[in-house]
Formats: structure tokens, C-alpha cells, sequence
């Protein structure tokens, strides 16, 4: 970090902290609640637990206790790594538009409560996986640790947080196959790997949409360091190309029917006209198109191979 860059922050992060006794404490009941759900991204843990609850409804998983200990649990432990995330960046989001408004720049919390909120939800989370099974906590604790500590400080060194981000990014689906299977095989890999193909398109759309924002707070997380480009554009078709022979594996592997192969392909191949949209014109607005069309492709395809599995099949392999 250069000279001028780190007292810009100080300058800023300084001039916030004059007014955060008065923002937190002229803050109602409702005014806390809706602070911490921007805090943990409440949003987006919702949106997590949806994968996890597709991979435990694919594997056969019915039991409402164990259920509700993963979604609650993967709720939480997701929230913790959110939480730890801008906590982490909290001097940074003064920095970038999208994020100025969070509580920790805005005085809404202070970090001591954000530190206790973290760490609250990581144990209460952690705890409720492990009443399911260790590998469930483990895989859990595992996602927060890479999310936390080796992607968040890694944004702004390597675009090669990426591919470390998709790591935890792909656990959900996994870690709700795992939660009904008690182990790590086969059927948890493949809707892992589904997931973690998906990440990388999805994740440069954003960057690329937001890539005047993310620079600003000294992230650079386009695939190349020439940023929004052909080159960049590139990666991201070939991640859309990837994401379809591995979307087909269930089918592929009979623990799934012909849906699977119709909705995937067809869903693929939307996705890869997006992608190639961008290589073409290397525009914001396509590369909005694409990220729309990412946050759609997700969870179809995922609930279609619950409601397309073949569990004679399915019970061979787990």
C-alpha cells in the first residue's frame, strides 16, 4: 500500500469514527436488527443455504431435526464469515460506493459488538453442524477459515483470490449431501464442482460490473491485470463452456433422469451466449446481463436435479 493511498484511508476512516457514538446510539431495536443483517449479509447466507438445502434433498436427506440444524447452522457460520469479511475491510469499504453505507463505516456498530456477533454466530453455527456430524463442522469451519483468512487479505494482492473464494464458494451443495451422508464421496464432489465452476463467470460478472468500485478500495479481481478486456472476457466463456459438462455429470452418472440433460444443456448454453455476449462487445451492460443470468442459473439447475434424481442410483454411490 503506497504513502498517499494508506493516508487516505486514515483521513477518511478518522473523520468517520467522529460520529459513530451518535449513530449507534440514536439507533432503535429495528434500526440494530437491520444492521447486523447488512452486517452478516443476511441476504446472501439465505441465498447459500438454498444450495446446501438442494444437495441434502438430492442425497435423500428428510429428517426436519437434522434440516433445520443445517440451515440454521450454515445460516450462521456463512453470517460469521460476512461478518469477518467487513470486519477485515471495514477501513476499505469507506473507500468503494457499494459498500460505504455498511455499519462498521457508518458507525452503526462498533467492533467490539461486531467481534461478538461473529463470533456468537461461528459457534453457535459450528455447534449445529456438529450435532449433525464432525464432517458437516468440519467442512463448515473449513469454508470460513479460506473465506476469512486466505481469500479476504488475498483480493487485493492476486486475482487468484478468485479461484481460493470458489473453494468455500462451493461447499454449500457438499456440505448438505454431507450432512445426510456422514461422509465425503462421489455425489458430494460432483455438486461441489458444479457450484465451483459456476463461481468463476459469476464472480467476474460482478467484478466486471463493479470493477471502478473495486478499484477504488485497491481490489483487482478480473482474471487479467488488464482488467476489463478480451482477455478477461475470455476466461470468463471458458468457465461458461466448463460449467456444462460438468452440470451434465448427475446425468452422465444415472443419479439423475433426462431433465437433468435437457435443463442442463439448454440452461448452459444460455449461459455461455451471455458470456460470449461479453467476449463480443466487452460491455457493462452484458457483463450485468450475465451476472442476472448466473443468480437464475443456480438454483434451477440445482432444484432440478433434486426433483429429477434417480434414488435407486443415488443409493449405490453414498
Amino acid at each position: 500500500m503506497n504513502r498517499v493511498f494508506k493516508a487516505q484511508i486514515i483521513t477518511i476512516f478518522e473523520a468517520q469514527i467522529f460520529f459513530m457514538d451518535n449513530a449507534a446510539s440514536k439507533m432503535g431495536f429495528k434500526g440494530k436488527i437491520k444492521a447486523y443483517m447488512v452486517f452478516t449479509k443476511f441476504r446472501l447466507s439465505a441465498l447459500v443455504i438454498v444450495s446446501a438445502l438442494s444437495g441434502y434433498l438430492f442425497v435423500g436427506g428428510g429428517d426436519m431435526l437434522e434440516l433445520t440444524y443445517l440451515l440454521l447452522g450454515g445460516l450462521l457460520v456463512t453470517a460469521a464469515s460476512n461478518g469477518s469479511n467487513q470486519i477485515w475491510e471495514r477501513e476499505l469499504d469507506i473507500l468503494m460506493k457499494r459498500t460505504e453505507n455498511r455499519p462498521l463505516p457508518q458507525g452503526q456498530m462498533s467492533e467490539r459488538e461486531a467481534y461478538v456477533v461473529v463470533t456468537i454466530c461461528l459457534i453457535v453455527g459450528s455447534t449445529l453442524l456438529y450435532l449433525i456430524n464432525i464432517p458437516s463442522m468440519l467442512l463448515g469451519v473449513m469454508a470460513y477459515v479460506l473465506y476469512v483468512f486466505v481469500y479476504t487479505p488475498m483480493k487485493r494482492v492476486s486475482p487468484w483470490a478468485v479461484f481460493v473464494g470458489a473453494i468455500p464458494g462451493g461447499i454449500p451443495p457438499m456440505l448438505g449431501a454431507i450432512a445426510y451422508t456422514g461422509e465425503f464421496g462421489l455425489i458430494p464432489g460432483i455438486l461441489f464442482f458444479v457450484q465451483f465452476a459456476w463461481q468463476f463467470p459469476h464472480f467476474w460478472a460482478i467484478a466486471w460490473v463493479s470493477f471502478d468500485d473495486y478499484k477504488a478500495g485497491g481490489f483487482s479481481l478480473l482474471p487479467s491485470k488488464y482488467g476489463k478486456s478480451k482477455n478477461s472476457a475470455y476466461q470468463i466463456v471458458v468457465w461458461s463452456i466448463a460449467l456444462i459438462p460438468f452440470s451434465l455429470l448427475p446425468w452422465v452418472l444415472g443419479v439423475s433422469g433426462v431433465w437433468s440433460l435437457i435443463f442442463g444443456t439448454i440452461l448452459g448454453v444460455g449461459f455461455f451466449y451471455y458470456a460470449y455476449k461479453l467476449l463480443l462487445t466487452c460491455d457493462d451492460k452484458d457483463a450485468r446481463k450475465l451476472m442476472f443470468a448466473s443468480f437464475i442459473y443456480l438454483p434451477i439447475i440445482q432444484f432440478v436435479y433434486v426433483f429429477d434424481r434417480i434414488e435407486s442410483e443415488i443409493i449405490k454411490l453414498i
